[in-house]
């Protein structure tokens, strides 16, 4: 029986709505990009670490994260990305398992990780691997629409994500969120839903 679905997709891929309709469908879901942004908050546990790895400059005046100019270090900066990774990643680990946890043994759990295929360590966690995919043009389209982030921010995203034919290839379904309305994705989830041994007490 299916209990543990990791679920990936580049940025702009849809992969948020897609989770939010496997939560529908009787799923938990565990987001490790809510957990990473909870951590990073003000008073977040990560917090002492980053400002006593990078200093005061990457912290915002609430005391958070100074997300933006954090972004602009580690994208040009390979040392400056391991270093945050390695403050980051345990702290994520851990509050991802203990969600996972607490959701109870019979829970069907998605978790939506970001860079699932990039992290390697996935595949051995989570019995099948469900990749949301789109065009790198239509990704640009929509992160641009939705944020104040130019084309070149969003490209320099997406060049950091593993390309799309590696998670192609690390899925166990996936599902091209080019052209769908909300009702057509709806019912490839549903579909997907059905098609999996998945386990619930729903």
């Amino acid at each position: 029986m299916v209990r543990r679905i990791g679920l990936t997709g580049g940025i702009g891929s849809g992969k948020s709505t897609v989770a939010a309709l496997l939560v529908a469908q009787g799923a938990v879901l565990v987001d490790t990009d809510a957990i990473a942004r909870a951590i990073a908050q003000p008073g977040g546990a990560a917090m002492p670490a980053i400002e006593a790895a990078f200093g005061r400059s990457v912290i915002a005046p609430d005391g958070g994260l100074d997300r933006a100019g954090m972004r602009q270090i580690v994208f040009t900066d390979a040392s400056a990305k391991v270093r945050l990774e390695s403050i980051l990643h345990p702290l994520i680990g851990a509050e991802t398992q203990r969600q996972a946890a607490a959701a109870g043994e019979d829970a069907v759990v998605v978790f939506d990780v970001p860079l699932l295929v990039e992290s390697g360590r996935w595949r051995a966690i989570v019995e099948r691997v469900l990749v949301v995919d789109a065009t790198e043009e239509t990704q640009l389209k929509r992160v641009v629409a939705r944020s104040a982030w130019t084309p070149e921010a969003v490209r320099a995203v997406i060049a950091q994500q593993a390309p799309r034919k590696a998670r192609r290839a690390a899925a166990d379904a996936v599902i091209f969120n080019e052209s769908l309305t909300l009702a057509e994705l709806e019912i490839e989830v549903q579909g997907l839903w059905k098609q999996w041994p998945v386990a619930t007490t729903r």
